[in-house]
């Protein structure tokens, strides 16, 4: 038998629902230990720690000490991408809970994907950065010279984060609204801003939620009806 493609050995990592569970818990940029995420899969602690110890082999994750303790967190931003588009696709094609919990509709509204805001408040604030020429569409996204002096305004620090490694602005593809949020640098910064204005906090798991003057404040920033 052939071996198959590269995909393979990551798709079947990606195919246990314990580790499934792990990895989105992790899709909200935090550090876990083993213990935190064995409780979110539902498993022993000694079954999450070989979990873990696959996905790190595999690259999926990094391992952080400190101290006693081992944190563990996605290797990267693109780590979550993929994640985020498998649920996508799953959410497409039907393959999704029957139940579905309380924090779903919340989830929907603003999460955090990684570290940049995703769910319906992602995407209106993609769709209005183009429909406000802030952004253009090449390859992929650019910042428009409008774009740089509007995200200024909002105090994000444009010529940092184009000193970084990191792409400025990327499109994401949203799992629940199946349409792009805004990812990158940009993307993060962006929420890290609104966070620190008091618009929005971040609860339980992956959750963001706007304050009424928070969401009143963000729809008026991006003319948002």
């Amino acid at each position: 038998m052939k071996d198959g493609p590269v995909i393979a050995k990551i798709a079947a990592l990606l195919g246990d629902p314990a580790r499934a569970n792990m990895l989105t818990a992790l899709m909200d940029g935090r550090a876990l230990t083993a213990s935190e995420l064995a409780g979110l899969a539902g498993v022993t602690l000694q079954t999450a720690s070989g979990h873990l110890a696959k996905l790190s082999e595999a690259n999926l994750i990094d391992v952080e000490k400190q101290g006693r303790h081992r944190y563990f967190r996605l290797s990267g931003s693109d780590v979550a991408e993929v994640l985020e588009r498998l649920m996508g696709l799953a959410q497409r094609t039907g393959a999704v809970r029957v139940r579905t919990g309380p924090k779903d509709q919340a989830l929907r509204t603003a999460r955090i994907c990684y570290d940049h805001l995703a769910g319906e408040r992602g995407v209106e604030m993609l769709d209005a950065a183009r429909r406000l020429h802030l952004v253009a569409e090449d390859a992929d996204l650019a910042l428009t010279t409008k774009g740089r002096d509007f995200f200024i305004g909002l105090g994000v620090d444009i010529d940092r984060l184009e000193k970084g490694k990191r792409p400025l602005c990327r499109a994401c593809l949203d799992w629940s609204e199946r349409r792009n949020h805004l990812g990158g640098a940009l993307g993060a910064a962006l929420l890290d801003s609104f966070i620190e204005r008091g618009w929005a906090r971040r609860l339980e798991g992956r959750v963001i939620s706007f304050t009424p003057t928070g969401a009143q404040a963000f729809r008026s920033a991006f003319s948002i009806e």
